[in-house]
């Protein structure tokens, strides 16, 4: 559908558990019905093991998904993110159920942009608030430039407390 946009704040990032998150660029039925299967997924273990379950593997499923739908993809792209027991984690897939653990990425139509402050600023030894400071930089240089990006962007933080979206007034940073 080209620069589309249908909606121009549409909400970005889903939680799966108090521990997990996931990212969604493309197509928003696509994503809802893929963070839906993640989340029961994501249930379903902890019924059964009694744990949390590792963002390696939440990922691997929502790379199955994708990879299963290859001929008729599921046009999406995903980060998925969170903290386990073995760490904090972050992972990218697309929609052919390529899945790749990464330090830092970027998705969606803005993503070249971003990048460019990304890679500029990214450190390994960064704070939590030089993380943020750094993503919301990065997100609102690539709202500014790019056409097909929406009015509003979500940014989470993920600690072993477990899931916090930011405010808009914590945005404003």
């Amino acid at each position: 559908m080209g620069y589309f946009v249908a909606h121009k704040n549409v909400k970005k990032v889903y939680p799966i558990e108090n521990h997990l998150a996931i990212t969604i660029a493309g197509g928003v039925a696509d994503a809802q019905k893929v963070v839906e299967i993640l989340k029961v997924n994501a249930r379903l273990y902890r019924l059964e093991k009694g744990r949390i379950m590792p963002v390696s593997a939440v990922s691997r499923v929502a790379a199955n998904i994708l990879f299963q739908s290859r001929v008729a993809p599921l046009l999406m792209q995903a980060i998925i993110g969170g903290v386990d027991d073995t760490g904090p984690h972050i992972y990218t897939v697309d929609p052919f159920g390529s899945l790749i653990e990464e330090n830092c990425v970027s998705t969606g139509s803005g993503s070249p942009i971003a990048y460019g402050v990304l890679e500029d600023n990214y450190r390994k030894d960064m704070s939590v608030k030089e993380g943020v400071a750094l993503v919301i930089r990065a997100v609102k240089s690539a709202m500014k430039r790019d056409i097909a990006s929406g009015n509003s962007f979500d940014v989470v933080v993920i600690e072993k407390e477990g899931y916090h979206e930011l405010t808009d007034e914590e945005k404003n940073i």
